[in-house]
């Protein structure tokens, strides 16, 4: 018993020392604090610059001269997703920018020329990138063409030879279905519907709808938002400075000027035939990304133009 005894007794002095000690500690500790200042706060990565915020929809907003239905609560959420998710989109928005002050200008005299309201050459941005990508469909180059479609327009379209990778002529091919849309539709909004889904969705939806107009009209996802997504895209590309966006003329990819050479044979390798203009055959293919094969086949006699970059502008090691 007097073992127990003696034993808690030790044990509660333990305590106690303990208890003190721990009190000690927290004093010298406050006392270190007062000195030296709070902790910092924990780095958070982000420069105290930074701030995103919501964005500002312009209140005239129109596609081809058609008016937008702003008043509409439902038509602003789509248009304000639109304007965020390609805003905050930076790299994407710049790369845009930098690609279009390239291939603007080859597509917008097309399109003044066949009576198409500038604003579809954000339609190609929003299809492609301005790319010459090919979709899971099929769908192929700056402005998506289907193998049918092509060939019903004239282009020609098989493994040696794809002119929906010919910016000009794919173009003109877009150029005169989009008229063809607006003629049947009567609307520009309902035409760059149609060129996305196709004739045959939009006339069952306005069917089953009983709707006429495309801000009226229940569209599958894409479609729903491709007309909003122009128009983002179309605003942002216009008023870079407006949406955050600091870029210079220096910083924006520039055409190179090419020259045609005219070519009704065959021709055996593109490698020969870029060396006699003092290119190689990957600068010949980007120039002239139609030609898809390192050989012409043209059994035909076919006349064709091959664009030739002007020297001095790449280096070459021959």
């Amino acid at each position: 018993m007097r073992l127990l005894k003696n034993g808690l007794m030790v044990l509660g002095l333990v305590c106690v020392l303990s208890t003190l000690v721990f009190a000690v500690q927290q004093e010298l500790q406050s006392d270190e604090e007062e000195k030296s200042g709070p902790a910092p706060a924990a780095d958070t990565n982000v420069s105290p610059a930074y701030r995103i915020s919501a964005i500002d929809i312009p209140a005239d907003l129109n596609f081809a001269g058609e008016k937008v239905p702003q008043e509409d609560p439902e038509i602003m959420e789509r248009i304000d997703r639109e304007f965020l998710v390609n805003t905050y989109w930076q790299s994407n928005a710049l790369l845009l920018m930098k690609r279009a002050h390239k291939y603007f200008p080859v597509i917008e005299p097309i399109l003044a020329k066949n009576g198409i309201p500038d604003d579809f050459k954000y339609l190609a941005v929003a299809e492609s990138g301005l790319q010459n990508v090919v979709s899971p469909a099929g769908a192929t180059g700056f402005w998506q063409i289907m193998k049918a479609t092509g060939k019903e327009y004239g282009l020609e379209i098989n493994d040696n030879v794809d002119e929906r990778y010919h910016l000009e002529k794919a173009t003109e091919v877009a150029a005169r279905y989009l008229s063809r849309y607006k003629n049947k539709y009567g609307s520009w909004t309902l035409a760059a519907a149609a060129y996305n889904a196709g004739t045959g969705s939009i006339d069952k939806y306005m069917n089953i709808q009983k709707a006429e107009g495309y801000y009226d009209l229940l569209l599958g996802q894409e479609t729903g938002r491709y007309v909003f997504r122009i128009m983002a895209i179309k605003e942002i590309l216009s008023n870079p400075d407006k949406y955050g966006f600091q870029i210079e003329k220096k910083d924006l990819y520039e055409n190179v000027p090419t020259f045609q050479v005219s070519v009704d044979t065959a021709v055996s390798n593109f490698a020969d035939f870029a060396a006699q203009y003092e290119i190689n055959y990957k600068i010949l293919k980007r120039h002239n990304p139609w030609l898809r094969e390192p050989h012409l086949n043209n059994a035909s006699g076919k006349m064709y133009q091959i664009s030739i970059p002007l020297k001095g502008y790449y280096k070459v090691g021959m």
